[in-house]
């Protein structure tokens, strides 16, 4: 994995009906995410999309990378 250059990340998802379980998996969690997929998207790849804010603190970013991985399904691992 890259590491982000800008606020707005997005993660591919393996399919539109995964990333809107993942999506609200980590809601469950205490997670916001958005949640992309076609016809949305003009390249047709379903996808998390993650935005991070300045007032955000360690902790509070270290509990999002975490229930995102958790969250996750098994095909995006």
């Amino acid at each position: 994995m890259s590491e982000p250059t800008s606020a707005v990340v997005s993660v591919r998802a393996p399919s539109p009906e995964l990333a809107v379980a993942w999506a609200d998996d980590c809601r469950a969690a205490g997670v916001w995410v958005g949640c992309f997929r076609p016809p949305s998207v003009p390249d047709q790849v379903s996808r998390l999309r993650l935005t991070a804010r300045a007032d955000l603190t360690d902790s509070e970013l270290d509990k999002a990378i975490d229930v995102i991985t958790r969250c996750a399904p098994a095909e995006a691992r």
